[in-house]
């Protein structure tokens, strides 16, 4: 049996994320508080606590629906990010799309991701998997002691400190190929 939504909900949740995503794009997403959402959406405290428990909550909303798309393509799209490229061609296509991500939502990742909570959170769950399973398929020793490392310049604090020291995301994107090179060509 399919829950529905009662209309105020709905209206409240659209009011919630519209106010997040402004104060979030902003500024420094860590900076925002529940308050000020609450404020900028015209809700109560209470009425935005029901729903989300922290403000990494609202941010992952926001940014579920671009990670369930990048998902996706790696379960299912075309090659080279999708099945049937060589390990090494799929990570380095992985690695571009996650630019592409990080580039037009980093204010989002960084709300969602900061710190430990990187680590708790399905997508990187997810992307961890991923990684983990083009180590495996190509061979490479010890996948498990690389996984994370291989993951660890994707994080949100580390890329947008390269993009305000002026890195291109093109030059981010070749320096990534270049560690995707780790995995064996066949």
């Amino acid at each position: 049996m399919e829950t529905r939504e009662r209309a105020d909900a709905a209206r409240n949740r659209a009011k919630v994320l519209s106010a997040a995503a402004e104060l979030f794009a902003a500024g420094d997403p860590r900076a925002v508080t529940m308050d000020d959402i609450a404020r900028t959406a015209g809700i109560g405290r209470g009425t935005l606590y029901r729903r989300y428990p922290d403000v990494t909550s609202i941010a992952a909303a926001l940014l579920d629906e671009h990670e369930r798309r990048l998902q996706e393509e790696l379960l299912r799209g075309a090659p080279p990010l999708g099945p049937g490229a060589p390990p090494h061609e799929r990570l380095t296509a992985f690695y571009a799309a996650m630019v592409e991500l990080l580039e037009s939502h980093g204010h989002l990742v960084l709300g969602a991701e900061t710190g430990e909570k990187r680590f708790t959170i399905g997508a990187y769950g997810f992307w961890r998997a991923h990684v983990l399973a083009l180590l495996r398929q190509s061979g490479t020793p010890d996948p498990e002691a690389l996984v994370d490392s291989l993951l660890a310049p994707l994080a949100p604090e580390v890329f947008l400190q390269q993009r305000a020291q002026g890195v291109t995301p093109d030059r981010i994107k070749a320096a990534l190929a270049r560690l995707a090179s780790v995995l064996p060509a066949d």
